[in-house]
């Protein structure tokens, strides 16, 4: 990690973005493969595997319920000797940090243990919450202690079988279910009780899972093992947005490599959003491009599916001509912070006129003022607020060092734009 002050302001630029990049692993790949690797009897290596807290989260978690990792942060390659966590008889600790994706899906897999495992993380992670797959790991036949949040103490073994989650707050309860469902003793079936947000993550779990060998139907998994194999993480499409966005707010061209046409993460479509909006965008079958030359215009989106990138299109809205509206994720006020109120608080105190809509929010563009962001500490606040210092001059991030949740070197690579 860059040692970073506590204070950064944003350099703008004085041309036209002419950069070729390559963001770090998927955080949200690499968890979902740490996890099936540690399931899996045998060795698997991945290689492009992101190492940041949220990653670090998962190596450690994974180690507390018995894998061995032995992990090479400057090669970006992870090898996971896995473990048959019903073997797992002795007490364990897992510590989340901030890692969302790290506890909701390593409660399942360690409601499949006989011992007791205690959950927990950072204060911020214990005030989101956790209510439906605590609540589906009973119905499973799991013992667990808790009041609807971490800390959370469960206990298996988990019979399996049909189980109903909602599916309207967090993609990561039904993710975590599908991953631990093959060790379960009838296998799973999990019916959703209200619309699934954020669809392509499921997509992505399936496609891990049958990686490792355990093929998914629909929302159904039956008994089986895990294969250990060797899995190649691509790059992270979340924060690929902060450099496509850029290339819309300042113009030019950026082209992300290794994020081709036949992508696992569904937030490449962030893209399509720029598209709409004015900017070219082409790929292949290894690289993702956004070019800039004329106006942007605002849009009606809703971004329910790519949630994740919705702060990067609030700053790029800044600069469109016409008002940008971002529908479907009101359930994104449960993440790090509330980000629907954070962006519009931030904007509004840039002198942008931005309102918080029952489902997202409303961003009109204009001048942004010379402003010190305040950031949540949430690393998605920091990036993506950071773009608006590539055109408006005064810009600063407060508390920047809050990226290392997901990418440490972001302001190295954004300074590097240049």
């Amino acid at each position: 990690m860059p040692d970073l002050p506590d204070v950064l302001t944003v350099a703008p630029l004085s041309s036209p973005l002419d950069a070729t990049v390559r963001p770090p692993g998927s955080k949200s790949i690499t968890n979902r493969a740490l996890l099936c690797a540690a399931l899996a009897p045998g060795t698997s290596t991945l290689t492009g595997a992101l190492f940041a807290d949220d990653t670090r989260a998962m190596l450690d978690a994974v180690a507390a319920l018995g894998a061995t990792v032995d992990a090479d942060p400057e090669a970006a390659v992870i090898r996971v000797t896995g473990i048959d966590p019903r073997t797992g008889s002795a007490d364990a600790a897992v510590d989340a940090r901030q890692s969302g994706t790290t506890s909701r899906f390593i409660l399942p897999a360690a409601a499949l243990r006989p011992g007791r495992t205690v959950v927990d993380g950072t204060p911020q992670l214990r005030a989101r919450p956790f209510g439906p797959v605590l609540d589906a790991l009973r119905d499973l036949g799991a013992e667990v202690s808790t009041t609807g949040f971490l800390p959370a103490t469960v206990r298996g073994p988990l019979r399996g079988g049909p189980v109903q989650v909602s599916g309207h707050i967090s993609s990561q309860f039904l993710s975590g279910l599908l991953m631990a469902g093959p060790l379960m003793a009838d296998g799973l079936t999990v019916e959703l009780t209200s619309p699934l947000v954020s669809v392509p993550y499921v997509e992505m779990t399936r496609a891990v899972m049958t990686a490792f060998g355990v093929p998914v139907d629909g929302l159904t998994v039956a008994p089986g093992t895990y294969q250990p194999t060797e899995y190649a993480v691509e790059p992270d499409a979340s924060a690929a947005s902060y450099f496509l966005g850029a290339a819309a707010i300042a113009g030019g061209r950026v082209t992300v490599r290794g994020l081709g046409s036949s992508s696992l993460q569904g937030d490449v479509g962030f893209a399509d959003v720029l598209g709409r909006m004015g900017a070219t965008v082409t790929r292949s079958a290894d690289s993702l491009t956004v070019s800039a030359a004329g106006p942007l215009h605002g849009v009606d989106v809703d971004m329910a599916d790519i949630s994740d990138t919705a702060q990067t299109l609030a700053a790029v809205a800044v600069y469109a001509d016409s008002p940008t509206r971002v529908r479907g994720i009101g359930f994104i006020r449960g993440k790090e912070t509330n980000r629907v109120a954070a962006v519009v608080t931030e904007l509004r105190r840039a002198g942008i006129d931005a309102v918080e809509d029952e489902d997202g929010f409303t961003i009109r563009p204009g001048v942004p003022r010379p402003t010190r962001f305040a950031t949540y500490e949430d690393h998605r606040m920091a990036m993506s607020l950071s773009l608006l210092g590539l055109r408006s001059p005064g810009i600063e991030i407060a508390d920047p060092g809050c990226v290392a949740k997901t990418y440490p070197h972001f302001f190295t690579d954004l300074a590097a734009l240049s």
